[in-house]
């Protein structure tokens, strides 16, 4: 399961944002997954509420944004929407695209004292 050392990573980015920003405690945090990151979210709910006790975020609520997935077909020259890595084109079923979207994960926002 690779969403616990997601959640430990994103341990690591509040942690070091209170650090710089000297705050003492997270009340929620908004987390930015693409569609095409392989993150299964529920797990990633999960992992981030066994990773986040005994630290600066054990009350905060996690937010999640799902962001779809983008991909430019070279074929029509133009951005597409994608489901899935390697989809072919929905426009003209060319599998000569490129994502270009909905495959990061970041943490977009933290709500803090």
């Amino acid at each position: 399961m690779h969403e616990m050392s997601l959640a430990e990573g994103v341990l690591q980015i509040i942690e070091e944002s209170a650090r710089t920003q000297n705050f003492t405690r997270v009340r929620k945090v908004w987390l930015e997954i693409g569609q095409l990151a392989g993150v299964e979210v529920e797990a990633m709910r999960f992992c981030f509420d066994m990773v986040v006790r005994d630290s600066i975020a054990h009350e905060a609520g996690l937010e999640i944004i799902a962001t779809p997935g983008q991909a430019w077909c070279l074929h029509c020259a133009e951005s597409v929407p994608v489901q899935a890595l390697f989809d072919a084109c929905p426009k003209c079923g060319s599998y000569q695209v490129q994502v270009t979207g909905g495959n990061e994960m970041r943490v977009k926002e933290l709500d803090v004292e």
